[in-house]
């Protein structure tokens, strides 16, 4: 269950795969402004690369893809989005056993969201080659069984019929 509302917490923004401040306190069990006040005082362990400040279009942005439900649900306070890297450094931060396991369990759903975009990935590359083979086009993986299906059903088809014609 923990694991699935952590995914669900998991957005893309600025292409990078983070989660929000509000999201990880929850998590964490403390508060919102607890959590940006340690990050704050730690600001050299949080670099570009760990942690971004969001602007207006991108809370904007979360608001119309109901992420969140308002931009008040921030307090009038711009959100932190942590990367993965900076979620590990939460929790030198945050040392409390919850954050610990906490950490341990974001890790995990970060490392499955890896596991299924490279598993994903090698899916379309078998599913262009096959395309390619066929030369047909293929817009679901449906029709893609169905194909192969239907494929290696004549196959069988054709070489369980009876010959017919002169034998040498």
């Amino acid at each position: 269950m923990e694991l699935e509302i952590i995914k669900k917490s998991i957005l893309e923004i600025r292409g990078k795969k983070v989660m929000l401040d509000m999201d990880l306190a929850k998590l964490y069990e403390v508060e919102t402004r607890v959590l940006k006040q340690a990050v704050r005082r730690n600001r050299e362990r949080f670099p570009e690369d760990f942690m971004l400040t969001l602007d207006q279009s991108e809370i904007q942005n979360l608001v119309s893809q109901n992420v969140i439900p308002t931009i008040n649900h921030f307090g009038g306070a711009l959100p932190f989005a942590f990367t993965e890297q900076g979620i590990a450094m939460l929790s030198s931060v945050l040392k409390s056993k919850t954050a610990i396991q906490i950490n341990i369990s974001i890790m995990r759903a970060f490392v499955m969201i890896r596991q299924f975009a490279l598993t994903y990935q090698e899916l379309n590359e078998k599913l262009l080659a096959l395309e390619k083979k066929h030369n047909q086009k293929f817009t679901d993986i449906d029709q893609v069984l169905n194909y192969l299906i239907k494929k290696d059903q004549q196959l069988t088809q054709q070489t369980a019929r009876k010959q017919v014609g002169y034998k040498k």
